[in-house]
């Protein structure tokens, strides 16, 4: 079956991720790169084990385009395309409140280029943050392995801000209003720890 993305090109099947993880020697995690979508998933899976939290990652929409039908009983995909997913990332609840957010890495070392972003997801996060829901980004530096938690409100500052001024957050922007990720090995993204501080330190 050939999956295509919305630009056409063909999707290409990785190994699981899982599966990939166990042939990984116990002491090369330090070793490693950042991997952010797969770290967030292997915190998460931590998160529901430990009962937690319970925070998934939203299935990307598919559109399918072509099926064959070689017995009345079974239907082939030959081909389909990903949508452009219209939300963020990731959502679920934490001790009792709903919890949404999206994920973004960067190759770069001293800002976060702002065109990672979609409009219709900073339109998505004003939604939950008028709502009541707890908002955020996950930005990864991945030259320095390094993950911040940056509240939704000042996601939105930054991006209502861009055609006026620069097409990326400073670095140092980031480290005043954000709030650094402790990097670990179970989960491998400790970012409930700072979801409780900022949000649920005053209960």
């Amino acid at each position: 079956m050939a999956i295509r993305y919305p630009n056409g090109k063909t999707y290409a099947g990785s190994v699981n991720k899982r599966q990939a993880n166990q042939r990984l020697p116990s002491d090369s995690y330090s070793k490693r790169g950042m991997r952010l979508e797969e770290d967030i998933d292997e915190s998460n899976d931590f998160y529901l084990a430990q009962g937690e939290a319970v925070i998934h990652k939203k299935p990307t929409p598919v559109q399918i385009v072509h099926v064959d039908y070689p017995k009345r009983s079974a239907a082939v995909i030959r081909e389909a395309y990903f949508k452009q997913a219209s939300t963020t990332d990731y959502n679920g609840v934490y001790q009792g409140s709903y919890i949404d957010f999206e994920a973004k890495e960067t190759k770069n070392k001293s800002s976060f280029p702002l065109k990672n972003f979609h409009a219709h997801q900073i339109d998505h996060m004003r939604q939950v943050v008028h709502a009541g829901g707890i908002c955020f980004v996950l930005l990864c530096f991945s030259p320095t392995r390094e993950v911040f938690l940056l509240d939704a409100t000042h996601m939105i500052d930054f991006y209502d801000k861009q055609l006026q001024t620069r097409k990326s957050i400073p670095k140092s922007a980031i480290q005043k209003y954000g709030h650094a990720v402790r990097i670990g090995l179970h989960p491998r993204i400790h970012f409930l720890e700072i979801v409780k501080t900022v949000y649920f330190s005053g209960d």
